[in-house]
């Protein structure tokens, strides 16, 4: 396959996995982007240049997590090699939950396929397919690469995606703290089996979730319970499961963004402004959390062409 372009724009939202009972399934975009330009050079030097989260912390050249999914994807379409210079500005916080590695992952798939003389020999599906290859499983991916809530899966024939209807009366808040915790350990203090009824209690309020989403935001307070991941992670986020235990004490629907330590809330009407209420005696910048209400992100992943090739070539929601 050849290039059809030497120089790309991608933007890519954060996303908050497992919403409660959606473990390793369901995502949400949020409307924090980090933006990476990607420009062809004729040597073979590969640079990066990051501004934002992460500078001077992450590897600077064909380590860097943007690059080596630019190069894979390039590889898979059997594009030929060259140099690389990327510009990095990161808005996603790193190792808060917030599907930071996701976004990286994205954009280089997607800065990739925007690359390509002919971007539609990667579809959506192959797209995710590539990034949960990286990921290890589609709850972060499919957000961000579709936007809005959407429920991941994988099948026989790869990983999958669909959308779901998220009510335009819902709102997002992301409670950040300063410290962060790796996916690794908090994955690693989940046990490998759980009793029957947590199962199954969980199961259930999987499939209200998608109903709250979509029509019954006032459903969203029990649409959130669970009992697979939040209290066997506790102890590695002492801080966060004592606010998650706080906010949903009185009635708010708090979770565990992703992995942690970030938590976010999913409120509606005056329930917003009873968040800030709650919030103004649990939260400050003092105590080290950031509260941000970024918006949901609808679009997903996005790319443009820079130069003579021009126009959009990409977007998360073609299907």
């Amino acid at each position: 396959m050849q290039l059809g372009a030497d120089h790309v724009v991608v933007r890519v939202p954060a996303t908050s996995a497992n919403l409660g009972p959606g473990f390793d399934a369901m995502g949400l975009a949020l409307a924090m982007h980090d933006e990476v330009e990607v420009e062809l050079l004729a040597t073979d030097d590969v640079l990066v240049e990051v501004s934002g989260e992460g500078a001077g912390e992450v590897p600077a050249g064909e380590d860097h997590l943007v690059v080596r999914a630019l190069r894979h994807t390039l590889e898979l379409a059997g594009a030929p090699r060259t140099g690389l210079r990327l510009r990095c500005v990161n808005r996603v916080p790193h190792g808060r939950g917030l599907g930071s590695s996701a976004a990286a992952v994205v954009a280089g798939v997607v800065a990739a396929r925007a690359l390509l003389a002919d971007p539609h020999v990667l579809d959506a599906r192959a797209v995710l397919a590539i990034a949960t290859e990286f990921e290890g499983h589609p709850d972060n991916a499919a957000p961000a690469i579709r936007g809005g809530a959407t429920l991941a899966w994988q099948s026989s024939d790869g990983p999958r995606a669909v959308d779901l209807d998220v009510d335009e009366r819902i709102t997002a808040t992301v409670l950040v703290p300063d410290v962060r915790l790796a996916t690794s350990r908090a994955r690693g203090v989940l046990p490998e089996q759980v009793p029957h009824g947590d199962a199954a209690f969980t199961a259930g309020r999987a499939a209200l979730l998608v109903e709250a989403l979509a029509r019954r935001p006032e459903l969203l307070f029990d649409a959130t319970e669970e009992r697979l991941h939040q209290d066997y992670r506790a102890g590695v986020m002492v801080a966060s499961s004592e606010l998650l235990r706080a906010l949903r004490a009185e009635g708010l629907a708090a979770t565990v963004s992703g992995a942690g330590p970030t938590v976010l809330v999913l409120t509606s009407g005056e329930g917003t402004a009873r968040l800030d209420g709650v919030l103004a005696g649990l939260v400050d910048d003092v105590a080290g959390w950031r509260a941000l209400r970024p918006g949901i992100d609808l679009d997903g992943a996005t790319a443009r062409r820079v130069g003579p090739a021009g126009g959009a070539s990409w977007s998360g929601k073609m299907r």
